[in-house]
């Protein structure tokens, strides 16, 4: 199944207003491709969060580009993107660096990265989503 972001975000508006999803918890799409849109939006180092209710994160670390969720691996709530660029789950207090390895427990597993690519229209694609 593919679909494109405005198809996602519909289908996620439909989740919450049928009570399927809370306020934090992730959505959970089995085997959906998310198009988050041109590559050239995340050129600068950073963690972009547009995406976090989502279930992931976009970060960019000099000339590496990845998706990590955004979900926590405690518990399932949704994390945070800190400052520094780490991350933190307030539901519980886990927190995890900027490479998604947990620094702080309870979370006994790191976040995990999602596969993702650029596509023939420089769209970043992440795969799977399955969160």
């Amino acid at each position: 199944m593919s679909v494109n972001r405005r198809e996602f975000v519909i289908l996620t508006a439909g989740l919450v207003v049928a009570g399927c999803v809370g306020e934090n918890s992730p959505i959970q799409l089995e085997g959906v491709t998310v198009d988050a849109g041109p590559a050239s939006d995340y050129a600068a180092d950073g963690v972009y969060d547009k995406h976090r209710k989502d279930g992931f994160f976009v970060v960019r670390q000099g000339t590496n580009l990845f998706v990590i969720s955004s979900i926590c691996t405690h518990r399932h709530c949704i994390v945070s993107a800190e400052p520094d660029h780490s991350f933190h789950c307030k539901c519980h207090g886990s927190d995890y660096d900027a490479d998604g390895k947990v620094t702080e427990g309870p979370a006994i597993r790191n976040l995990p990265v999602l596969p993702s690519s650029i596509d023939e229209n420089h769209h970043l694609i992440i795969h799977a989503l399955s969160v």
